[in-house]
C-alpha cells in the first residue's frame, strides 16, 4: 500500500486493520502474504493511534478558547496533513 499513515484517516485505517485481520483469522491467507499485511496493519495501527493521541491532547487541555483552538488546529492536522 502506497498510503503513509498520516495519510489515512481514521475510518479508512480502522476499516483496513478490521479487513486484515478477518483475512488472518479465517486461516486463507497464504504465508507469503502474512509479512505485508502485518506490515499494512502497523501503518493502520500506527493511524489510528495517532488520531486517538489527537483527540486525547484535546480532551486534555483547559478548554480554554485559544487552546481550544490550537487543540483543533492538531487535530486537523492530523486528519490532513500538510505536504
Amino acid at each position: 500500500m502506497s498510503d503513509t499513515p498520516t495519510s489515512l484517516t481514521y475510518r479508512e485505517a480502522y476499516a483496513r486493520l478490521s479487513r486484515i485481520a478477518a483475512e488472518l483469522e479465517s486461516g486463507e491467507a497464504d504465508l507469503d502474504r502474512v509479512l505485508p499485511l502485518l506490515e499494512e496493519a502497523r501503518a493502520a495501527y500506527a493511524a489510528c493511534r495517532e488520531r486517538i493521541e489527537a483527540v486525547r491532547a484535546v480532551l486534555a487541555g483547559d478548554w480554554t478558547e485559544g487552546d481550544w483552538l490550537d487543540a483543533e488546529d492538531a487535530v486537523d492536522d492530523a486528519e490532513n496533513p500538510k505536504g
